[in-house]
């Protein structure tokens, strides 16, 4: 009988132990929460890295082009919409606000407030996404597609002596390399964004559920990191290509 009562009491002690120390939430590869938060906050920050690693390479590209091609890179510039990149820009902004609401709103187990906040950054992103078919569908319209089909008769020269001056045809064809560098930075963008609205859907979906809201709000506050950071990217993106000799002569 001895025996049997202290082989049954590691047992017990265990299962209750395992209750304990394992709620639904932590993984079974992690023995406490603050490690996995620590393994995850880690991997998170290392992704970052990695995208601002790959956003640094097409930014350094574009600053050295716009240094060779300074008056082909303006000239195209200036045919950008620059109402439309700053609609965007607001939208963008405010989406992230919504974002960092929704952060909050799990961080104090707000589930109708995080929930709502998830709806309006989804709404956002989509408004912004729309607002960039716009200015795509006008750069298709405009023959502003780098290609064959690519026309130079628009660009004019963007001294402020001479604004309806052509463009020198040689370089008028170097405005080729700012839109290649446009469309793969604006739709490397955009592709950040589409996929972030895919994990919104997901996010707002669990929220429902009553996720994020019982003390595990870490995929609510990392992907707000990461929606913050493709925020940040735009911030970059909008004075360097929308912004380029603007107003010559001021």
């Amino acid at each position: 009988m001895d025996s049997h009562a202290v082989t049954a009491t590691p047992a017990d002690h265990s299962g209750l132990g395992h209750d304990h120390a394992h709620p639904a939430y932590l993984r079974h590869h992690f023995e406490t929460v603050e490690q996995q938060r620590e393994a995850t906050a880690f991997g998170m920050w290392l992704f970052l890295l990695t995208e601002i690693m790959f956003f640094g390479g097409m930014f350094c590209a574009y600053l050295i082009y716009r240094n060779w091609y300074y008056p082909a890179f303006a000239a195209a510039s200036n045919t950008l919409n620059i109402w439309l990149g700053t609609a965007n820009t607001a939208v963008l902004i405010t989406s992230g606000f919504a974002m960092a609401m929704g952060v909050w709103c799990a961080e104090t187990k707000r589930r109708k407030g995080l929930v709502i906040s998830l709806i309006f950054t989804i709404v956002f992103g989509l408004v912004f996404l729309g607002i960039k078919y716009v200015e795509y569908s006008e750069k298709f319209e405009l023959h502003h597609v780098p290609g064959a089909d690519f026309s130079i008769s628009q660009f004019v020269h963007p001294s402020a002596a001479s604004h309806e001056t052509p463009l020198a045809p040689d370089m008028a064809e170097k405005t080729q390399v700012y839109f290649s560098l446009y469309f793969a930075m604006t739709g490397m963008h955009a592709l950040h964004m589409i996929i972030g609205i895919a994990i919104l859907f997901w996010l707002l979906y669990k929220a429902q559920q009553g996720a994020y809201t019982d003390g595990y709000v870490q995929p609510i506050e990392y992907f707000g990191l990461y929606w913050h950071f493709v925020d940040i990217v735009w911030i970059f993106l909008f004075p360097l290509l929308y912004l380029i000799n603007r107003h010559p002569g001021r």
